[in-house]
Formats: C-alpha cells, structure tokens, sequence
C-alpha cells in the first residue's frame, strides 16, 4: 500500500495554483504587513498531530495569519535592506523547478539542467569582462559565495605565490566591507588585515601602504573589494586594488552581491567598475538586482580549474560522477555544498524569455530613481542628502531627529502602507536610507514618503 501524501491530489492542486495566480496578479505587489498577531504560537497550536489536517484549512491558516506577519519584499514599496523584484518568469519558472524536482548537483545527474544554469553563468562572466573559459556555479547566497571564494584564495596560496603558504594567513579587507567577509574568514581560520578606507571607498593606494607598513604583510595571500555597499553604495577602487593585488601576488575577489548587477547591466555607470574584470573571483547575487527569486547567488572563478581543485569531494559513493568527459561540469566541485537546488534555471528562463536589454533598462530604472529622489530631497525643506547617490541607495536625514524619531516614522509608514524604509547607521548617527531597485517604483511614492517627515 502506497502513501496518499505521493499520490497527485487534484484538488490541493487547484487551492495551491489559484493561491499562486492570485499572488502573481497583483500589480502593484502590496507591502501586506499588517502586523503581528497577538501570538503566533497560538495560531498554530495543535497543528502538527497524527492524523494531519485538511489542505484547504492549512493553507488559510497561512494565508490569513502567517503571511500578515511577513513584508513583501517585491512591493515596489519595500525600500528597505536591499529589497527583491523578481520577474513574473522567474517566479513561474522557480515553481516548475520545484514541481519537477529539479536538483543541479552533478552532470551524471542533471546535465541538462547545468548546461542551462553554466549558460546563465556564461553570460554574467561575459558582461563582467572576464575571458573565456571562467565559470563556477550557482550558490544560495553571497555569504556561501564569499565563503567558498575565499576557501579558494586560502588553499591556493602556495601555488600563486611559488612558496609555502603562511601558517596563519591574512585577508585585506575594508572598514566596509560586508559582515559575511568577515564571518567567511573566521569559519576559515584566516585573519584580517583591515585597510584604511578614504571616505570608506577602499583603494589601491591605501592597501599599498598597508601591505608596505604592516609587519605582517608576508602573510597576506588575498584581498577583497566590494563593488556597492548594501549600506551606501558605495563601489570600491576595483583597479587600484586589482594593480596591487597583481604586484603582490593576491587573490582578487569582488563581493558585488548587491552592486554586481550594475557593473554588468549598466552602462551609466560602467566607469565606477573599471577593473571588476581583473577578479580571481566575484559573488552577484541574482536575487537581488537582477530579478530572480530567492535564494540565488552567482559564484563565478576566472580559472574554476583552481576552485574544482580546492571543492571537489572525494567519497567512494561519488566516484562515479567523476569521468574524463571534458563536457562534464559537476557545480558541487566550484563551492562548499554537494546537494544543490537547480536556483540558478529561474534566472536562465528570464534571461531567455525577456532579453538581456531588459535587464539593462530594469537595472537602469534603480539608478535613475536614486538620482531622482536625491533631487526631491535636494529641493525639500525638512529633509537633506547625507552624501551623492551611492548606485541605487540614498542616504537621507530629518534634521533634529533621533532614533527614536526614525523608529516612529518607519512604524507608520510600514503601518499606513505607504513603505517599507528602515534607518541606518552612517558615522555614528541615524539617518533613513532608501535602497531602490524595483523598476515600478515611482517618484509619486517617494514623494509621499518624503511628505511624511515634515
């Protein structure tokens, strides 16, 4: 006797895709917050029991309680963190992938599905500017990315530097730099050397003479740069850095988990990313400026040679994903993970469908909404620029504001509906800070957000 939890359940289905359509079709996507309910503990009280529960109730349960305590971060409204927008592809593709079971682990497994993941990832090399032949994998985050780059530069040290690899290695980093570099390098046992940073932009000259004074210097085997702060933007001196990384025989690894899209989609801005093609490796997350849903990072290796040589897992049991076929291409040997969700298709089937162009003027759109929200706030009388756009983050501020005054507007503003905008830290005051990325948001709406402030 077989299970009925495997057997295809006609009317679950339809709950499930009419739940689905419904959530596909709104347009705009609402913030939905409505708040916490009193406890939900209690709602859920009592729903895990033997005998299971009726489908249609359960997915009400979610629907009417669950989901009133999370914010829609694809609301053209949510101008928080950095926010999400994926493409109404993507989102029906991810939906297939997960039905079909789909899994990208290995090519004796799934080589139809890397074949169209490394053609995504082909692209993305393509528009950073790096040569043939780079390539990598899809990966669930840029916390992994960062981790499983930076695993690279730590086992690759002796090779790159023709000499035994220093027993306790350093890493240059940025005041700047994202927490999850930091984190990546404690996992691995490798230490930091924090670089100075000139108007917390890192560059070639400062990590100079840093590597110049700091007596530790030998010990350095690798450097990262940031391509856009998540806090203001901020695009790090990628050539600068790159020449030094060149004299001394550094890894180059670029964080662009957030700024990326821009230096790969954005021909405004491209200058900003001179020497982004010079990388060892670089992270971009697709699942935030370039439209995919959650979760999904692009990992991409200028030669993957040396990163299947560090990840690679030997176990008797998977030998046999292991041939001589130059075609084959396993993503679990190109980062810290074995068993992996095929995350990568749902931007391959948008790409496809939309064209590359429409990247371009969606990743355009954030820019230009920065741009024209700074000159709102330029022209108004209660608020002020913090400093220029950094790429698609506006730092902003009420003067005369505390805390606790920014605590109470963002409240509101996320009660009325109007937005999500949560404050930030920016040396050492409070200040607001919008993160544009969705294409649909309007100038309508900061204004409203703006007005609120007054």
């Amino acid at each position: 006797m077989t299970s009925a939890m495997f057997h295809y359940d006609d009317e679950m289905a339809d709950l499930i895709f009419a739940a689905c359509r419904e959530r596909l079709s709104m347009d705009p996507v609402s913030l939905d917050f409505g708040g916490l309910v009193e406890s939900l503990h209690s709602e859920l009280a009592g729903l895990m029991r033997p005998e299971g529960n009726d489908a249609a109730a359960v997915l009400k349960l979610f629907i009417d309680k669950l989901a009133t305590a999370v914010v829609s971060c694809d609301s053209p409204r949510f101008l928080s963190f950095i926010p999400a927008a994926p493409t109404k592809a993507s989102l029906l593709f991810d939906m297939f992938v997960s039905c079909s079971s789909l899994h990208g682990t290995s090519w004796l497994e799934a080589a139809g599905v890397v074949v169209a993941e490394n053609q995504a990832l082909d692209v993305l090399a393509a528009q950073a500017g790096l040569p043939e032949g780079a390539g990598g994998c899809f990966v669930a985050g840029g916390s992994a990315g960062n981790l499983s780059a930076l695993m690279v530069a730590r086992d690759t040290a002796a090779h790159r530097r023709h000499a035994e690899a220093p027993i306790r290695p350093l890493v240059a980093i940025s005041e700047d730099a994202h927490s999850s570099v930091g984190k990546a390098l404690h996992v691995l046992g490798v230490g930091t050397l924090t670089v100075p940073t000139a108007d917390h932009r890192l560059t070639g000259e400062a990590l100079r003479v840093a590597l110049r004074d700091d007596p530790r210097r030998d010990d350095v085997i690798a450097v990262v740069a940031t391509a856009g702060t998540t806090n203001a933007g901020i695009v790090d001196d990628l050539a600068g850095v790159a020449d030094v990384a060149a004299d001394h025989s550094l890894w180059f690894h670029i964080d662009g988990a957030y700024g990326g899209a821009a230096a790969l989609f954005a021909p405004s801005v491209q200058a900003r990313f001179t020497g982004f093609e010079r990388a060892d490796s670089f992270i971009v997350d697709p699942h935030k400026w370039l439209f995919a849903p959650f979760d999904c990072a692009a990992l991409i290796y200028r030669q993957p040679n040396l990163a299947k040589a560090v990840h690679t897992q030997d176990a008797h049991y998977l030998e046999v994903l292991h041939s001589e076929n130059p075609e084959e291409w396993n993503p679990s040997d190109y980062a810290f993970h074995l068993t992996r969700r095929a995350r990568g298709l749902p931007l391959w089937f948008s790409m496809a469908v939309n064209g590359l162009d429409a990247y371009r003027d969606a990743v355009e759109a954030g820019l230009s909404m920065a741009q024209r929200a700074a000159e709102r706030i330029a022209a108004s009388p209660h608020v002020e620029l913090v400093r220029d756009p950094g790429l698609s983050i506006v730092l902003f501020r009420r003067p005369g504001w505390r805390k606790e005054d920014y605590d109470v507007w963002s409240a509101r503003l996320l009660h009325d509906q109007v937005g999500f905008v949560t404050p930030t830290s920016w040396e050492g005051e409070t200040v607001a800070r919008f993160a544009f990325l969705h294409p649909n948001t309007t100038v309508e709406m900061i204004d409203e957000m703006l007005a609120s402030m007054a």
